[in-house]
């Protein structure tokens, strides 16, 4: 007894076929299409492999049978030399093969061996009563190669091999009218209406494509703009909170000698290093507000910090009250900068502005050492410090997570593809260590 179930609506079945040869279609003319205009399948990586097959698969079957068949026509049916029919069989059936790919190359090859053996032919004994100027196999693999051509070739190119082939049949009919059976009239209809169809699925295929990738294209530049809005609004942010205090920072530390009477040279040259450290920062602000308002076509003109400012950093940091020890081999370093790319100098130089800033706030009075050194193939940054001299350290919270800078130093190091070690020390203090790649493998990184 039938399983009982619901039934397909009517038409579903037909709709399913067409569906199912409009696949077949778009597989071989994926698969036949020149490599640098060949379109990913929209199925997953199983579909681009038996798009790629298919088309191989079906020229090799007609190559396979047409082949033998051919040189057994022309054999045994025209009664042609052995020799001559085995090479008009090769160059009529092996072209099949170069017509997945080439397939104008592979027509004219076709044509020119059908012409030749028309000509052969024509001093055949066996040529009464049959098929002239195309012999059955070859009409057969002709019509093949219409289908190639038809899924890989423009309009135009299409229009040129019909006409062609149009006008070799009349040649041979106005040529020899006698042995003429205008089986030619037969292969240019039907070589006509294969183009004209496969060329209609070439172009529906292609027209689907060019809407794909323009829904692709929509579907990027909401994201891009997306992206940018968020961006400008983080940007807008930074300017209203950030550098506003930033200003008044500056302007405050400016105007205290003036507004501070009988002020002390120590704390009148204490007042103009942290004026000239705000300004600093301001500067670094603006470069980053631009890089966030900016679209990143045109890249950032302002050189970033780098290695080559360490000493300036570590001044700062020493004139803020923090006893510092900058180690390592400098001058050496500086020669090298030419092989840090850009994405490793600036992380270091921002993974030892993080850490000093990190014993300023949470570890003060301590004593800190800096110690940036090579290797062949790595650039290594190492920040210790000792426990903070005055009230109580918070080394513990601060690796517990409670800011953003260990976070940030853990992303830097993550992008140029280096490893970062933190923790705090038995003893009291705390360690920061990077290890960041040299040259070409971190060239491409975003600094």
């Amino acid at each position: 007894m039938p399983a009982s179930g619901p039934r397909p609506p009517r038409g579903a079945r037909p709709r399913r076929a067409a569906t199912a040869l409009l696949e077949a279609a778009r597989a071989v003319t994926t698969a036949t299409r020149h490599p640098a205009r060949r379109h990913a399948p929209l199925t997953g990586a199983s579909s681009r492999t038996w798009a790629r097959a298919v088309p191989y698969g079906v020229a090799a079957v007609f190559t396979l049978i047409l082949l033998p068949v051919t040189l057994v026509v022309l054999t045994q049916d025209y009664r042609l030399n052995g020799g001559i029919a085995g090479a008009a069989a090769t160059v009529q059936a092996v072209p099949l093969l170069l017509a997945v790919t080439r397939p104008v190359p592979a027509w004219g090859m076709v044509l020119f061996a059908h012409l030749v053996t028309a000509i052969a032919l024509l001093w055949a004994p066996g040529l009464e009563g049959r098929s002239w100027p195309w012999a059955p196999p070859g009409i057969v693999g002709y019509l093949v190669l219409m289908v190639f051509l038809g899924l890989r070739e423009r309009r135009r190119t299409l229009i040129g091999v019909w006409l062609t082939t149009g006008v070799a049949g009349l040649g041979f009919q106005v040529a020899s009218p006698e042995h003429s059976a205008g089986n030619w009239v037969l292969l240019l209809v039907l070589s006509g209406g294969l183009l004209a169809l496969s060329g209609a699925v070439r172009e529906r295929l292609d027209v689907q494509r060019k809407l794909s990738e323009q829904e692709s294209i929509s579907e990027e530049e909401r994201a891009r703009r997306t992206l940018l809005e968020e961006r400008t609004r983080i940007a807008r942010e930074l300017h209203d909170v950030v550098a506003h205090h930033m200003s008044v920072i500056t302007v405050q530390a400016d105007s205290a000698p003036y507004r501070i009477a009988d002020l002390p040279g120590p704390a009148r040259a204490e007042f103009e290093s942290i004026a000239a450290s705000a300004r600093e920062s301001l500067a670094e602000m603006r470069r980053l507000l631009t890089v966030l308002r900016s679209d990143g076509v045109s890249g950032e003109r302002t050189p970033q910090p780098g290695l080559d400012r360490l000493e300036q950093l570590v001044g700062a940091t020493v004139r803020a009250g923090v006893s510092v020890e900058l180690s390592g081999p400098e001058i050496m370093l500086v020669r090298q900068l030419a092989e840090l790319s850009p994405a490793v100098d600036l992380s270091a130089y921002r993974i030892v502005q993080e850490a000093l800033s990190n014993v300023v706030r949470h570890a003060p009075g301590s004593f800190t050492s800096v110690s940036v050194g090579l290797t062949p193939r790595h650039l290594t940054v190492l920040v210790v410090n000792g426990p903070a001299r005055s009230g109580a350290s918070r080394v513990e919270e601060v690796s517990a997570g409670s800011g953003q800078g260990l976070a940030g130093m853990r992303e830097r190091v993550r992008l140029v593809g280096g490893e970062l070690d933190t923790g705090p020390l038995p003893g009291g203090g705390f360690r920061v260590a990077a290890l960041l790649p040299l040259g070409a493998e971190a060239e491409d990184l975003p600094a």
